[in-house]
């Protein structure tokens, strides 16, 4: 049996029963609310189906439960056998209790038909789920050992496979590492005989360059000998011109000083000569003022000196405190 025929009989059991089970409903619901009104007061008749509805209601609640217990495979306990039989045994009592009250033995068989079809019903499909719960489960167990096998056995297989083309490549492996170790070795020996040829020819070159290094050192030995009497001689001349720079600066220190000097002294001639007896010549006038100036004597004393004006004077002070008059002071000066 596979799975699309169990869920077949399941969905026929599913439907029998429920079938059934409202098939029995309606008549325990047809039976007994005569029953229940002619023992209910006249205002209250209409509570009369209230009960069968409630006792079926318990019916479809054990039915719908044992439904889903079987298909989980568990089992609720004693309470609800004791509810499915105690509702089974109502329903009965309550379906044959008009006839047995009248003695009617024929209406309590006919009556006792659906409760006792209704009771059956359950307790069978009940069994009827358990089993098939247990046959679907062995046949997930048989299923589930065939395909551990049937993986078992691919995985064999696989293994076998994996095997050989681990042997075959461990084989070609084998024979690529030999033909690696024989080409290795062949151009290990190609390689030698490289490394001999390259470094007799680093022989040969580091001779060459020994060679060409001795004659660049003698080459910079010479230029270095050449370069150090240039800079010998460089450093004679520059010492000479140094030394001719600092006598000829010293010979014109001495030579100006000795200008300062000997004007000084016609400065100190001039200014010791007294005043003018009367207006002297302007060369003269301007040689006294100027060395007024320098002497830092007043306007008016080197007017008294000269024999000119104070206004003459003042601007021949004016002349020789201006930045151009410098080289005429000085000419002046020396004169």
């Amino acid at each position: 049996m596979n799975s699309v025929q169990t869920r077949s009989a399941e969905r026929a059991l599913s439907s029998g029963t429920w079938l059934i089970v409202c098939g029995a409903m309606l008549y325990s619901i047809l039976t007994v609310t005569p029953l229940m009104a002619a023992h209910t007061p006249e205002k209250w008749d209409w509570t009369a189906p209230i009960l069968p509805l409630v006792v079926d209601a318990a019916v479809v609640i054990v039915v719908k439960l044992d439904d889903v217990l079987a298909r989980l495979g568990g089992h609720g306990g004693r309470w609800p056998v004791t509810l499915r039989w105690m509702t089974g045994l109502m329903t009965l009592a309550l379906n044959t209790a008009d006839s047995a009250l009248k003695k009617d033995l024929v209406g309590v068989a006919v009556h006792a038909v659906a409760p006792l079809l209704l009771i059956v019903t359950a307790e069978t499909s009940l069994a009827y789920r358990r089993a098939i719960a247990a046959a679907v489960a062995a046949l997930e167990r048989q299923q589930r050992a065939d395909r551990e096998r049937a993986e078992q056995a691919e995985r064999e297989r696989e293994e076998a496979a994996l095997l050989r083309a681990r042997e075959e490549r461990e084989h070609a492996e084998r024979l690529a590492r030999e033909q690696r170790e024989h080409e290795a070795r062949l151009a290990r020996e190609q390689a030698e005989r490289e490394e001999r040829r390259w470094l007799k020819e680093q022989e040969q070159q580091a001779a060459r360059e020994r060679e060409e290094r001795a004659e660049r050192e003698r080459r910079e030995r010479e230029r270095e000998q050449r370069e150090r009497e240039r800079e010998r001689a460089e450093r004679e001349a520059a010492e000479r011109r140094e030394r001719e720079r600092r006598e000829r600066v010293e010979r014109e220190r001495r030579e100006r000083q000795e200008r300062e000097e000997q004007a000084a002294c016609e400065r100190a001639a001039l200014l010791e000569r007294g005043p003018a007896a009367g207006k002297l010549p302007e060369d003269e006038a301007r040689q006294i003022v100027a060395a007024a100036f320098a002497a830092g004597l007043s306007v008016r004393q080197a007017a008294e000196l000269c024999g000119w004006s104070v206004g003459w004077v003042s601007a021949r002070y004016a002349e020789h405190r201006e930045p151009s008059s410098q080289g005429a002071e000085l000419a002046i000066a020396s004169r």
